[in-house]
C-alpha cells in the first residue's frame, strides 16, 4: 500500500477511525467513498505527500472533495497522548 502498513495495521486504523466518529452521522450528504478508502485517502496524502490535485484522481473523487475528507478525518487519526 502507499500508506507504508500492513493490511492488519490499516485494518486497525480503521477500526480506531470509526470508533472516534469517523462515519457521517446526522443528515446531510453521505460521502462517495467508503470509511476504509477515506482512511486509505488521507494516510497517502500524508505518506506520499503529494497534492490534493494529484490524490483526488487516484480515489475518483474531486480536489475539494478529498480536501473535505483530509480536513474530516486528519483529527480522528490524531495519536492520543501517553501520560507518564
Amino acid at each position: 500500500m502507499f500508506t507504508g502498513l500492513s493490511a492488519r495495521q490499516f485494518g486497525k486504523l480503521v477500526a480506531i477511525v470509526a470508533g472516534r466518529g469517523g462515519q457521517q452521522t446526522g443528515a446531510g450528504r453521505r460521502w462517495g467513498l467508503p470509511l476504509a478508502d477515506r482512511v486509505l485517502l488521507v494516510a497517502t496524502y500524508y505518506r506520499t505527500n503529494l497534492t490534493l490535485r494529484q490524490i483526488a484522481p487516484l480515489f475518483g473523487v474531486s480536489k475539494s472533495a478529498a480536501g473535505r475528507i483530509v480536513d474530516h478525518l486528519a483529527p480522528h487519526l490524531v495519536l492520543e497522548p501517553q501520560s507518564r
